[in-house]
């Protein structure tokens, strides 16, 4: 309660402060956009003969404030172009001014004349409306985050999520797509914990299945616990993926592109934007993609269809409103997934590089594939209330369903060495299985002064509704050799498992029906001490509301607070700082079973406490030589307190009771490096180091890695060459890779460790890129190398593949 008595209290603050400098200041704003339409990203507007200026937004937008009445010239400039300026007049009483710029220059010219001027890095992005979920630069961010660029995504031919991370220091796929409702999508480890990606443009955006590329503008990565500003439902405490996806603009343009490859890889994909009336205050804009692809095993495939339209209604200067869609159809076979059933040491091998195992087989045969659907919509509402005061009114439906079979192959040991295993050949199925989420969010942001001091101020009020309806069944369909030349893997199919059902019940039945509601508010605000120093503090408070199961279980409630703190200190202005944060990040962790010493038995449910992660970093970023040379460094120190884990004590009837009393810690560096040396040559590069340790924890795990947190050492690399001039202009090479070290996905005293070997893949691509048209082809795993990822189990990914694309432009 008392926290609740402290937002109040700030909310009515900021509203105050809000309405008192909404009738003090004035400002101009605008949009500058190419002569194509499309929005101008990073170009500079300033005021001329005063040190006060901006930079475009994504979407092409500026703002200039805390200006009092008179007469100003704006300027605008970016890289290899010629200045532009204009005079506007701020009247007595006038709050705000609209001047809009026209660059004589397309897109895809701007784009060629900064990379031909060889001083602007076309990998990074030096600020962000998302992150903070307002306006703010990176070298002012006291957060540590990465983006993966559109222009990276196109010159890598990155048509999936999956392969956009490869770009992201200390993120690291370690479960492909299930296709499953609810959790279906891929997993990955980020500073030691498990995360998926579940944010859209800030919003709740769970796809169940591998998220096609086709809609996505940009990845951002961002680090640590993030639970004040994004909520402890979507995030994890090593992190999250928001996905900023296309906007439509105000011109005719587009493009169709056609891609085929390796292991029968077909896709199709498009990309159309139009004006829907003359005064362009309607936009439409429209992507798309069908895509196929067989396996590298002898069994599999993967058919996905995506279509994603945006509509955008700007009826004034002040007021847009966005409509758009995502919807993603999927059928696919399941991934091979090999699951220690035994003991390691009962095993003949305790690295998937030993394993007696074909890793071009899949183990199974056809039929058994799952197919799984996403449809979500989405709208926002941005509304310029002053010119220092903007509402967002933001709303996202999610819904996810799955059906079909989940084939997983099981280890089983007998401790007389290599090649006298056996498998198990298994199945757990999804029956008519959905997943529902909505969320409503309400978003003040103000940027005002109090006396002398700069506010940047974010007041939100956001709810979150959950609901699973899934059904999992499975059985074993038979124990085979491990590896026989005679044996008939693929008797185990979609066919004999329905039989098999058919003959009577399923070996388990797993239902997951649970419902949950979360009511949040929250608040932030960087506050410039001086002009170089900045602070930013800010809290979250949720209230938790746990429906049970259907009534099966009673439900519960929790309220939590979620503070984070941060501090920058510019040595260079707007070009080097130096931060440190502290965030904030929970889980609701609901009931569970203890255990009653005298009954020997299992406690009624119990439950638990919210289990706290707390997160101290610093470190220092760059943004140098005009935009050439960008980068983070940073150290981190990550403690994870009330972790449920597995009682010691118990025997017989109580074998699963626990206790709420473990702990988790994990630190690390990381460093995150995006370059443009020299004309037309860009780098993008990436280190990072995780130390996790589980402590007050049992016998089996105490003191160990956890088998979740993933390769403790991961690096990236890529390296881009593109003539910016000559007959050839447009004409480029691109080379990198990923290298991990060795990770314990098995790692218990009583269970033994097992181990996916380190690995280095290496990527290229060449390409020819003109105004009307793209030549491009890639090359993913040039030295054919066998790698792995897993959860608890051994993924074997994908060999060498190549892939030619053509794209035409209009």
């Amino acid at each position: 309660m008392q926290n609740l008595r402290l937002l109040g209290l700030a909310t009515a603050f900021a509203g105050s402060a809000f309405t008192a400098q909404a009738q003090q200041a004035a400002a101009i704003r605008g949009r500058v956009t190419t002569s194509d339409g499309q929005p101008a990203q990073a170009v500079t507007v300033g005021l001329k003969g005063r040190g006060q200026g901006a930079i475009t937004n994504a979407q092409g937008e500026y703002v200039l404030d805390h200006l009092r009445p008179g007469s100003y010239t704006l300027v605008i400039s970016a890289v290899g172009l010629k200045a532009e300026e204009k005079t506007v007049t701020l009247g007595p009483g006038q709050s705000a001014a609209s001047v809009d710029f026209a660059l004589a220059e397309s897109a895809q010219q701007l784009q060629e004349v900064v990379v031909s001027a060889g001083r602007t890095n076309k990998f990074s992005r030096t600020n962000s409306d998302d992150v903070a979920k307002m306006p703010l630069k990176n070298v002012e961010n006291p957060q540590v985050y990465s983006t993966v660029t559109k222009e990276l995504l196109t010159e890598q031919l990155v048509f999936t999520a999956d392969d956009a991370t490869r770009n992201v220091p200390g993120i690291q796929r370690m479960w492909e797509s299930t296709g499953r409702a609810g959790d279906g999508g891929s997993y990955y480890t980020m500073r030691g914990f498990v995360t998926q990606s579940q944010l859209r443009n800030g919003l709740v955006g769970n796809v169940a299945t591998t998220i096609d590329a086709a809609n996505l503008e940009k990845l951002e990565v961002i680090k640590g616990p993030s639970g004040t500003l994004y909520g402890s439902a979507l995030t994890s405490y090593g992190g999250l993926l928001n996905r900023v996806t296309k906007k439509a603009y105000d011109k005719f343009g587009g493009e169709v592109n056609y891609s085929a490859g390796s292991y029968n890889f077909n896709r199709v994909a498009v990309d159309v934007n139009t004006p829907l009336n003359p005064a362009k205050t309607v936009l439409f804009r429209v992507n798309g993609a069908w895509n196929y692809e067989g396996s590298f095993q002898d069994v599999g495939f993967s058919r996905t269809y995506a279509l994603a339209p945006t509509l955008t209604i700007r009826p004034n200067d002040k007021l847009s409103i966005t409509l758009d869609g995502e919807f993603q159809r999927n059928t696919a076979t399941g991934r091979t997934f090999f699951f220690p059933n035994s003991a390691i040491s009962q095993l003949g091998f305790d690295r998937a590089d030993q394993a007696p195992i074909d890793y071009r087989k899949a183990y199974s045969g056809p039929g058994l594939w799952t197919a799984s659907r996403a449809t979500n919509l989405f709208g926002q509402v941005n509304y310029q209330l002053s010119p220092t005061l903007r509402s967002s009114t933001n709303f996202a439906s999610i819904s996810s369903y799955s059906d079909g079979f989940g084939p997983y192959i099981g280890i089983l040991g007998n401790g007389r060495g290599i090649g006298q295993d056996s498998l198990l050949q298994s199945d757990q199925s999804t029956r008519d299985s959905r997943g529902r989420l909505l969320q409503v969010q309400q978003l003040f942001n103000g940027d005002f002064q109090l006396g002398r001091l700069r506010n940047r101020v974010v007041l939100g009020f956001d709810f979150l509704h959950v609901r699973n309806d899934q059904f999992f069944f499975g059985s074993t369909y038979a124990k085979v050799p491990i590896n026989s030349a005679t044996y008939d893997y693929g008797s185990f199919n979609g066919a004999n498992m329905t039989r098999l059902y058919n003959a009577g019940p399923p070996g388990y039945t797993y239902p997951v029906f649970n419902e949950t509601n979360t009511y949040s508010a929250f608040l932030s605000d960087v506050l410039n001490l001086t002009d170089r120093l900045s602070v930013l503090a800010a809290v979250r408070v949720d209230r938790f509301a746990n429906k049970g199961a259907d009534g099966a279980n009673a439900g519960f409630n929790q309220t939590a607070a979620s503070p984070k703190f941060g501090a920058v200190y510019q040595l260079v202005p707007a070009q080097l700082s130096v931060f440190a944060n502290y965030q904030n990040s929970f889980a609701n962790r609901g009931t569970y079973f203890g255990y009653d010493a005298a009954a020997n038995a299992l406690t009624a449910p119990i439950t638990a406490k919210l289990e706290h992660a707390n997160q101290v970093e610093a470190g220092v970023k760059f943004d140098r030589l005009g935009g050439r040379f960008t980068a983070t460094l940073s150290v981190y120190d990550i403690r994870v307190q009330n972790v449920l884990r597995t009682d010691t004590d118990p025997r017989g009837a109580a074998l699963f009771a626990q206790v709420q009393s473990g702990e988790q810690v994990s630190r690390g560096v990381e460093a995150d490096v995006v370059i443009n040396p020299l004309p037309g040559l860009n780098v993008v590069a990436g280190f990072a180091y995780n130390h996790a340790e589980l402590t007050n924890d049992g016998p089996a795990t105490q003191g160990r890695r956890p088998s979740t947190a993933g390769s403790p050492t991961l690096a990236n690399l890529w390296v881009s060459y593109r003539l910016p001039m000559g007959p050839l202009k447009g004409l480029g090479l691109g080379a990198g890779g990923n290298y991990a070290s060795d990770n314990m996905v098995v790692n218990d005293a009583n269970a033994g460790q097992f181990t996916l070997p380190s690995y280095v893949v290496l990527n290229a691509s060449a390409f020819f890129d003109q105004p009307r048209y793209r030549f491009s082809v890639k090359m993913d795993n040039l030295t054919d190398q066998h790698y792995w990822i897993g959860y608890g189990s051994m993924n074997p990914q994908k060999l060498r593949s190549i892939i030619g694309s053509v794209a035409f432009k209009f």
